[in-house]
């Protein structure tokens, strides 16, 4: 919510306009909850895959930075520069997905899931 005056612009639309009756879609909202399970799980994996006694909150956030950079951040880069967006969209959703990650991560790694 801090960056959504911003996100607005950067995407050219309005809050009317994302939600013409007032109130959100529940849509997004579902996709988005079962999208950050499965992101959550993919990670756990990923890190699991460290070796025994390998899962820590270090591995964790560390792992996390790396598959955001890998995969998260290039792929919105080349999503947004292709679709012509405005470069500062892809800054507010990297460092949305960047947080989500390390989060992730943080309490993967220190539950030693």
């Amino acid at each position: 919510m801090a960056l959504s005056a911003r996100w607005l612009q950067a995407v050219e639309k309005t809050r009317e306009q994302l939600m013409p009756s007032g109130k959100p879609k529940p849509g997004p909202f579902i996709v988005s909850i079962v999208a950050l399970v499965v992101m959550a799980w993919v990670l756990a994996g990923t890190i699991g895959h460290l070796g025994p006694g390998q899962v820590t909150l270090k591995n964790g956030v560390v792992s996390a930075l790396f598959l955001w950079a890998g995969f998260v951040a290039t792929a919105l880069a080349v999503n947004n520069a292709f679709a012509g967006r405005k470069a500062s969209l892809t800054m507010i959703d990297g460092t949305h997905w960047l947080g989500v990650l390390v989060i992730q991560g943080a309490i993967i790694g220190a539950m030693s899931v």
